[in-house]
Order: structure tokens, then C-alpha cells, then sequence
């Protein structure tokens, strides 16, 4: 069993934990280019009858 099983974390908890690391571990000016990476961005679309709904903001 892998040491990070036996800590009771999933391989994405362990993957999460580890990129954290290593984006801490970087020089300055690569820290700024690794954050910008780290960012996402979610979109949700509501769906009925096979056609999506948009909402006029």
C-alpha cells in the first residue's frame, strides 16, 4: 500500500498536496507563472429539453 493511502488521503488529495509544494519551493518570479496556471474557472449551464437556458444578467 502506498504511503499516501496509508495517510488516508485520495491520489488527488496527495496530487493537490504535493503541487502545493512544489509551487511554494519555486524562485519569485516562476511562483507568479505557476499561480496563474493554478486558476480555473467553471461555467455552469442549465439544461432543459436538450436546449441550454440562458439568463439574462
Amino acid at each position: 500500500m502506498s504511503a499516501w493511502r496509508q495517510a488516508g488521503l485520495n491520489y488527488v488529495n496527495y496530487s493537490q498536496i504535493a503541487a502545493k509544494l512544489v509551487r511554494q519551493a519555486l524562485k519569485p518570479e516562476l511562483r507568479v507563472q505557476a499561480a496563474k496556471r493554478d486558476e480555473s474557472h467553471v461555467k455552469f449551464t442549465t439544461w432543459k429539453d436538450g436546449k441550454p437556458i440562458t439568463e439574462k444578467l
